[in-house]
């Protein structure tokens, strides 16, 4: 298995030919040293500006999740909510997720400004968070809920191919797993900061704590979203101001270099063929969605873990706090299996790994009510979202022959993942509570099945990678891309 990309093999449609003569005309004028040195400086500046997409990403899920929290200081009885309501409530965001995702990351291919798209749809999701506050029906937080994940579903799948179109393939995960840490750091501090709302503003101006929590969140929102504007990156391909001209242009060679087109092998691409017909029409992101709609309809716990925390008995200032510690355990470890992951390349075993370690959680609450270990059963369970990070990773690197296609390869996924949270909503019922044995049953049943799928997969990637080692040897050609397992 190599992660070495054919330099040079691909031409990106996204590069005019002004660009990619004068990228021509520069680069080869470096020698090694000087180009490890621009690449350093230009890794540096990117991480920055990723930074800044993990604080988007945290006001993202904190803005998703937030109901869960309200839950517990009297949102279904202000909205007089009964039955399957506020799990109808939680399912309905990801029915508008599942709607947009790949149009808007087809879009944002065709874009030169991403930073601007990203940051209005940050902006209006922030608007609508702050009318959460203000709902006085079911019915009215329902449609601000569908609308929330409607907006919201722009930016995680447009993240992740911003990130792709940046970094190479062996810089994607620790990448990845950084932006995508921003869910668990915000479920880890959207709780301690829900607790803090949730108990000092109850009653303020005659409006309920949760009502407080919908406003201030929201307004938040908005202000990193004005930041946004202009610190979040462009594509390569757009001027940048913070970028030096030979780190401009170093950023497009790269991806130049780093487009895994096979001409000996495959042929070139056929540019009239639509991207979403060519993604469409490829089984394996088919597949791939299905994995994820088991994988997510396992990860539910995270919309729950509130509810969850407070099982073990506790009021919901102490329950809203135990919640954090999991989250900030789980965040650690994504970082370092993530970094492994793209130390070593493999990407399966980085992704069944936290699955199988989710399970052993999910069976330790299945089978006892103990306070004190149903407490470490969560820690557990918060080690899972590394598998969904690195995951999407894989899908990045096997995606990797076009852009326009890597984007809606991305985009579809991510969207029919969706279904798994649309679905998993209703597998938290709450007269099946305190204990939950027959959610965790399915939890567990769903991680096994994705683990099958995957592991299927891993071995009709090695397959093709077996085929193409056998026909560079047959045909005398230089080792090429293979594909990461």
């Amino acid at each position: 298995m190599s992660d070495h990309p054919l330099l040079g093999a691909g031409k990106s449609s996204h590069y005019g030919a002004s660009d990619r003569n004068l990228s021509d005309s520069l680069l080869p004028e470096y020698d090694e040293q000087n180009r490890q040195i621009v690449e350093k400086r230009l890794l540096r500046k990117l991480d920055l500006r990723v930074a800044f997409l993990v604080l988007v990403y945290i006001m993202n899920s904190m803005d998703r999740t937030n109901a869960a929290a309200a839950r517990l200081r009297g949102l279904e009885e202000d909205l007089g909510m009964m039955g399957n309501q506020f799990n109808t409530l939680m399912s309905v965001f990801y029915v508008g997720y599942l709607l947009t995702q790949a149009p808007s990351n087809m879009f944002l291919d065709r874009m030169t400004r991403p930073s601007l798209y990203l940051s209005s749809c940050m902006a209006v999701w922030g608007a609508i968070t702050v009318f959460f506050g203000v709902a006085q029906s079911y019915h009215a937080i329902l449609i601000l809920r569908f609308m929330l994940g409607f907006v919201e579903a722009a930016f995680f799948p447009g993240a992740i191919f911003l990130l792709s179109r940046w970094y190479k393939r062996n810089e994607l995960g620790f990448r990845t797993a950084l932006l995508a840490c921003g869910g668990s750091i915000s479920n880890a501090f959207s709780a301690l900061i829900a607790s803090g709302i949730l108990a000092s503003l109850d009653g303020t101006l005659g409006f309920a704590g949760w009502r407080w929590l919908f406003v201030v969140e929201g307004i938040l929102t908005i202000v990193v979203a004005v930041s946004a504007i202009w610190i979040l990156p462009d594509f390569p391909s757009s001027p940048s101001v913070w970028l030096l001209p030979d780190e401009q242009i170093l950023a497009k060679r790269r991806m130049e270099e780093e487009i895994a087109v096979r001409d000996e092998h495959e042929g070139a691409p056929v540019e009239s063929r639509s991207s979403l017909v060519e993604a469409l029409t490829d089984w394996r992101v088919w597949w791939l969605g299905a994995a994820h709609i088991l994988m997510d309809a396992s990860l539910s716990f995270r919309i729950f873990f509130p509810t969850l925390a407070a099982t073990m008995g506790y009021n919901s200032t102490i329950t809203l706090l135990l919640c954090a510690p999991p989250w900030i355990l789980g965040t650690a470890t994504s970082f370092l299996v993530a970094r492994h992951s793209d130390a070593t390349g493999d990407r399966f075993w980085h992704t069944a790994g936290p699955l199988f370690v989710a399970m052993v959680g999910f069976m330790v609450a299945f089978s006892t009510m103990n306070t004190a270990v149903r407490y470490l059963s969560l820690f557990f369970m918060a080690q899972a979202p590394v598998a969904h990070i690195v995951s999407l990773t894989w899908v990045m690197n096997t995606f990797s022959q076009s852009q326009s296609k890597r984007a809606v390869a991305i985009a579809l996924i991510n969207a029919m993942s969706s279904l798994g949270y649309i679905g998993s909503s209703y597998f938290w019922p709450s007269n099946w509570g305190p204990s939950y044995a027959n959610s965790y049953a399915i939890c567990i049943l769903t991680s096994t099945v994705c683990i099958v799928m995957l592991w299927i997969f891993r071995g009709h990637l090695s397959r093709c990678n077996k085929a193409a080692q056998a026909e560079e040897q047959a045909l005398g050609l230089l080792k090429g891309v293979r594909y990461l397992l």
